[in-house]
């Protein structure tokens, strides 16, 4: 089975990017060849730069899926559709 990363932005004290993690962290639990990263915007000036006005955002695999609010349901769709 191949991997696939999901990758969660944010920024420490952001109620949004909290609110997606915790759907992230919910639909990834227990999927085999997923790995979850968290990067900050504040940790990095070349994510500052292209995110800054749309965190949370989430990657899979270096690609935008969501923006804003996450939906557990699309994000499951989205990595069974890559075998997960």
């Amino acid at each position: 089975m191949p991997s696939v990363t999901v990758t969660l932005i944010g920024k420490p004290g952001c109620h949004l990017c909290d609110d997606a993690r915790a759907v992230v962290t919910e639909v990834v639990a227990g999927r085999e060849g997923v790995e979850l990263v968290e990067l900050s915007i504040v940790d990095d000036d070349a994510l500052h730069a292209r995110y800054w006005d749309e965190i949370p955002v989430v990657l899979l695999d270096d690609a935008v899926h969501t923006i804003y609010r996450v939906d557990a349901e699309r994000l499951r769709a989205a990595l069974a559709e890559r075998g997960h």
